[in-house]
């Protein structure tokens, strides 16, 4: 079957069309992806796409010049150097007036970049549900059932000895009713209850002992409890929730505890460092909007408009959850850089915690994927110690670790003591214990 000349045409322009759809298709993608990707590094600091914050919103940004009356070119202009516009067309001197806040210069952008850049935020769609926080409300908090069963004990305790005091009674008027005259019906209860403990001493005598034993025991171990907190959750000046902010923003523990890696302590974070996010998040709901106006006063930030520092500023006062003793030293720095533990070991999942820390049960950290399973109460010396027993500062030889930390002490084990050496590496691991992680200089004073 031959095809005509008319039909191969047909055919030609039917493909060229569809290959000409597909580049312009992928052209648009691109340009969309490379938008985004500008957007992120450029101007994502000042801007958001649908509300305003230090910089206005950009979200349909070429309409608004271009109804304002703005001269063709100028929001380009603008974009590369926004002195430079605002000399050259009224309206962008207006806009120049709207934030007390120079924009930045990007003068290496060019037309088809910034096209990009205003194409990608006029293609999103405003979810007005979310939250800009991502997606849950700083004010909400979990409940947790905190339910005593302890007035159950009482209840049944008194229910019990009610039941064996009447048994008791009628057994005594069955004994009166039933004895051929050798049963005493004058006798008391009392006088009963001696009377069978006579005739059963060595049993009385071997119960009372355990009696003493448990009671022993267990006074010595309410004497552990002694200082010792788990599930202590104090309440904040804020409502700070860790799963926003670590967990669904994936915000990494060190951006705000920026002295982990350091020093001592984690530190707490300053309010400048909640206000590189909150200068832009604002909330979505009343209960965030409340939360971040704290925010707000302590940095001495009014928000109206593109927003400006007033000077007059008001600490937060944090209440804090984590104490130890004065006695005992620890440091976040070695723990967290040289032994390389995972906040999680210490805090529990973060990224799942709606309020501020609180301080984890050992059922609750022992839950945690890749923790250490560890046996001892939170917060006490058996929970150190079990820790250092078990946690392994290198795999296989002594030296794989790699980072000068413990050469020295490799070193003297290598060459003094080979048979220590070797013992240590029986397991296959070597734990913080056997690198005097129990000496008690290591976390006394």
């Amino acid at each position: 079957m031959e095809i005509s000349s008319s039909q191969m045409f047909r055919n030609l322009r039917k493909w060229s069309l569809s290959a000409l759809t597909l580049v312009f298709l992928a052209s648009s993608f691109n340009s969309l992806a490379q938008g985004e990707d500008l957007f992120k590094v450029k101007c994502a600091t000042c801007h958001q796409v649908f509300k305003d914050g230090t910089g206005p919103k950009l979200y349909q940004v070429r309409q608004k010049w271009e109804e304002g009356g703005a001269a063709e070119g100028s929001i380009y202009l603008w974009v590369n150097n926004f002195e430079a516009a605002a000399a050259a067309d009224p309206y962008a001197a207006t806009v120049k007036e709207w934030s007390p806040t120079n924009m930045n210069k990007f003068p290496d952008l060019t037309k088809e970049q910034i096209t990009s850049i205003f194409d990608w935020a006029d293609s999103q769609v405003e979810d007005s549900g979310a939250s800009a926080a991502g997606g849950s409300a700083v004010g909400e908090t979990s409940t947790e059932d905190e339910s005593s069963t302890g007035w159950i004990w009482v209840i049944l305790g008194i229910v019990f000895a009610t039941i064996i005091i009447a048994v008791g009674g009628v057994s005594r008027q069955l004994k009166s009713a039933t004895s051929d005259g050798d049963y005493d019906a004058d006798m008391s209860m009392a006088d009963e209850t001696k009377a069978w403990a006579w005739n059963n001493r060595k049993k009385v005598v071997v119960g009372i002992v355990i009696l003493i034993m448990a009671l022993v025991v267990t006074l010595f171990l309410s004497l552990y409890t002694i200082g010792t907190v788990e599930n202590y959750q104090p309440s904040q000046p804020i409502e700070f929730p860790h799963s926003v902010h670590a967990g669904t923003n994936g915000i990494d523990c060190k951006y705000c505890h920026n002295t982990v890696t350091e020093s001592k302590t984690a530190s707490l974070p300053t309010v400048n460092v909640c206000m590189n996010c909150h200068k832009q998040v604002k909330g979505t709901t009343e209960e965030q909007a409340e939360q971040i106006a704290k925010i707000y006063e302590a940095a001495g930030f009014n928000p109206e408009g593109a927003g400006t520092y007033t000077g007059v500023t008001k600490p937060i006062v944090w209440n804090k959850v984590h104490v130890l003793p004065d006695h005992v030293y620890f440091n976040h720095s070695q723990h967290v850089e040289v032994g390389g533990i995972d906040c999680k070991q210490c805090h529990g999942d973060m990224t799942k915690m709606e309020g501020t820390a609180k301080v984890q049960p050992i059922s609750e950290l022992n839950k945690v994927e890749g923790n250490i399973q560890l046996t001892k109460t939170t917060l006490t010396m058996g929970w150190c110690i079990e820790c250092h027993q078990e946690k392994e500062v290198s795999m296989g030889t002594l030296d794989s670790k790699k980072d000068g930390y413990y050469d020295e002490i490799h070193k003297r084990l290598r060459d003094h003591d080979q048979g220590l050496y070797e013992e240590y590496l029986e397991d296959g691991k070597v734990t913080v214990k056997e690198l005097g992680g129990w000496e008690c200089a290591k976390c006394h004073y």
